[in-house]
């Protein structure tokens, strides 16, 4: 059978079981909901509106994603006094969420409109700090608040660069001398990164991820979206979600103000200033190197090609974090089984 007719098939059965759910929730007369953007993820999200009140149709299907997982995380998040969604209805089982309507004003889009770029990144490294504070050094023994991002799973994620890229642009599968030379070299430095105390990581804490919340006030009028993914893991991780964005080039001045602030805030607390630099670079370039990883995969896997426009700016990136010292054995890496003249030469891909 053709495999795409099936999906299709599939995707129309889902689609009557969405709307059956909504109307057993909101009414007989649920009117059919618009879908919103797409996700790179199983994840799509629809608006339907509900006698003048907007809200956002989560669709999960629970053989890909987890949305129990989002339940959680949502929950606690408001709990704790953040602005992420709340949630008005679920089934778990099918994977359908219904949720609090942020509005339409991403980050992104406020900053495209012409927003003040410095006071929206300071109103989100207010967030961050805030989240840190109110979660670092919770126990995690009993109930963890969230799955540990240790050594082991943050090396996993940099072996997609292996899997996906690497062997695109070789036209090989990963010979074992290089994964294992790889993984050597990233055992010697990811443990540097841990070298920070814990607190909860929401991992894709960036521009298209935040929302302006005009009517809040505080850390509350930034609106907080796709959590679900949430570990437990260095301080460092989110700031380089933000700062090191995939997807937008950060001013450089902009950029090393926030990081000192960073920096400066954990310092006065009595946590080294160089431990905290080291995990931001190392972490940086561990974040690079998945997304270049996880950006092919979408491409190859999922036919979604227009993540392939962020590749120069990784590249440019990565190249910034692998020159701190702290990185000098993942540079030598490179520079031998990735050299330069491998880079950004996928395919029938023109990357200009």
């Amino acid at each position: 059978m053709n495999t795409r007719l099936c999906s299709n098939h599939s995707s129309r059965a889902r689609d009557v079981a969405l709307q059956h759910w909504l109307c057993e929730v909101l009414g007989p007369d649920a009117p059919v909901p618009i879908p919103l953007c797409a996700d790179a993820s199983f994840r799509r999200y629809l608006r339907v509106q509900d006698h003048g009140r907007s809200l956002v149709v989560m669709d999960a299907p629970p053989e890909h994603e987890s949305p129990q997982c989002f339940v959680r995380m949502a929950e606690l998040l408001v709990q704790l006094g953040f602005s992420a969604p709340r949630i008005i209805a679920q089934d778990l089982a099918m994977g359908f969420l219904l949720l609090e309507d942020l509005g339409d004003r991403t980050y992104t889009r406020a900053l495209s409109e012409g927003a003040c770029e410095t006071r929206l990144y300071q109103l989100a490294m207010e967030t961050l700090l805030s989240l840190q504070q109110r979660t670092r050094n919770w126990p995690q023994d009993a109930d963890p608040i969230a799955p540990p991002y240790n050594t082991e799973r943050l090396l996993n994620e940099t072996s997609l660069l292996l899997d996906w890229y690497l062997p695109k642009v070789t036209g090989t599968p990963c010979e074992a001398e290089v994964r294992a030379a790889f993984n050597h070299a990233w055992n010697a430095v990811l443990p540097m990164a841990q070298q920070l105390p814990h607190a909860l990581v929401l991992r894709d804490f960036h521009v298209d991820n935040l929302m302006v919340l005009p009517g809040r006030s505080g850390t509350a009028a930034c609106g907080l979206l796709d959590f679900q993914d949430a570990v437990w893991g260095p301080l460092s991780y989110d700031v380089v979600s933000l700062l090191r964005d995939a997807r937008r080039d950060v001013p450089k001045d902009l950029h090393d103000a926030l990081l000192a602030q960073f920096i400066q805030h954990y310092a006065a607390d009595g946590v080294s200033a160089a431990a905290l630099e080291h995990s931001y670079w190392i972490l940086g370039a561990q974040r690079t190197t998945k997304i270049i990883g996880i950006f092919t995969r979408l491409w190859l896997r999922d036919s979604k090609s227009t993540y392939l426009r962020h590749l120069p700016r990784l590249w440019r990136l990565l190249e910034e974090e692998l020159a701190h010292p702290a990185l000098a054995p993942v540079q030598d890496w490179y520079a031998h089984h990735l050299p330069l003249r491998l880079r950004l030469t996928l395919p029938g891909i023109t990357l200009a």
